[in-house]
């Protein structure tokens, strides 16, 4: 892969088996008799990534874009074609995924810090920065059980940001907290990707929000590509195409 290119996607597609029920869906995964539906989420998708560039996708719910997110970071696998991922990966999805809620706020930072590939070294130097980043001051070192879903939040976003990623993947995450801290999330991702080495993907309905982050877009709908170029172009696309729909 070209060293310029960071994602490359060619003739990515992704098929679910959707069952009737939690007991065919395990019964689907020892007899191949078991009925199910088939669910293309990603149908035939191809593009590029290239090293510092800011991309937003666009799509309604069911447009493919979490999916494409997932088989970026490796939550699941593309049915056929082939994806390359090059550099580190940080995913502001799911933002409290992996916490052990038994540990510390502290302890959870080093968990994270592992599953994301960081040496004890690595996280010990980062440490006091996502703590004062997260401001959960004295709570740091209480169970993350004690926290409020905000808090978990706060830290998890905490946490992504601060590891120095390369690719930094953002699905609606800057909705966390108040609105000072919401203003202290963008400007975060803001100096992140000023560094021209790091690539943003950003998910979001909020049009404005895309412009402000991004100079290109992808439209996605019903798990195929519809566009791709400058953000305006995109989110005149976008917005065209949903709006026909609307129409009809």
């Amino acid at each position: 892969m070209n060293n310029d290119v960071v994602i490359s996607f060619q003739n990515v597609s992704k098929e679910y088996k959707l069952y009737s029920s939690n007991r065919a869906r395990l019964l689907g995964i020892f007899f191949k008799r078991v009925p199910y539906k088939k669910k293309l989420a990603v149908n035939d998708v191809s593009f590029t990534v290239k090293r510092g560039e800011s991309v937003a996708l666009f799509g309604k719910n069911g447009a493919g874009k979490s999916t494409i997110l997932k088989m970026i970071t490796g939550v699941t696998y593309p049915t056929t074609g082939e994806i390359r991922v090059n550099g580190r990966v940080s995913a502001l999805l799911e933002l409290t995924s992996g916490f052990d809620q038994e540990f510390s706020g502290r302890e959870n930072i080093y968990l994270k810090g592992h599953i994301l590939g960081l040496k004890d070294s690595e996280i010990s130097a980062l440490e006091e920065e996502i703590i004062e980043f997260s401001e959960l001051e004295e709570y740091i070192d209480q169970p993350v059980r004690t926290y409020s879903s905000g808090m978990k939040s706060r830290l998890g976003f905490a946490i992504n940001v601060n590891i120095r990623p390369e690719i930094l993947i953002v699905d609606e995450a800057l909705s966390v907290g108040d609105a000072d801290f919401k203003n202290k999330c963008k400007e975060k991702v803001n100096e992140i990707i000023n560094n021209e080495n790091v690539t943003l993907l950003f998910v979001t309905h909020q049009k404005s929000v895309a412009e402000e982050f991004c100079k290109r877009g992808i439209v996605l709908k019903k798990g195929k590509l519809k566009f791709d170029g400058e953000i305006n172009e995109a989110i005149e696309k976008y917005v065209s195409i949903y709006k026909k729909k609307k129409n009809k």
